[in-house]
């Protein structure tokens, strides 16, 4: 009877441990890395893996890394003065009157299509490892700067 009683409390738990077990796999692809998730949407993750959240400093670092990765017409210093030209190297930059967002200043209407073009589907442009390597890849495909006025 002991017996029979203790199987009966432990059911649960061991349902509990099986079903965790089972959804580990699953729990852990969604919790997945951002450097992870480029590489899935074709943005290979040891591309500047800078950690831009931390400031100016570090987004001037990501995006001299990103011009010299995709040998942007103008070099890294006609990328860091646009991009100090437009946002101050502020991934939260948005100009309430144009809709423009991020770093590099991408139009609101326009930022999921060259997202999703550039190999990051569904990311907000206030990203700025995204908005910095979509604008990297979009210059060097277009052959300059003249979205930017430049």
């Amino acid at each position: 009877m002991t017996h029979s009683h203790t199987t009966r409390h432990n059911l649960p738990v061991a349902l509990l441990l099986a079903t965790a077990m089972l959804l580990a796999p699953a729990v852990s692809a969604r919790a997945s890395t951002s450097f992870e998730t480029n590489r899935a949407r074709g943005v290979a993750p040891k591309i500047c893996p800078i950690r831009w959240q931390r400031g100016p400093r570090f987004v001037r670092r990501l995006v001299l890394c990103a011009a010299n990765y995709y040998h942007v017409p103008g070099g890294p210093a006609k990328a860091l003065a646009i991009a100090n030209r437009e946002s101050r190297l502020n991934p939260r930059a948005y100009n309430a009157s144009s809709g423009a967002l991020g770093v590099y200043q991408h139009l609101r209407r326009y930022w999921p299509g060259r997202a999703d073009a550039y190999g990051f589907r569904g990311w907000s442009g206030f990203n700025g490892r995204a908005n910095v390597i979509v604008t990297m890849k979009m210059v060097r495909h277009l052959g300059g700067w003249w979205p930017w006025g430049g």
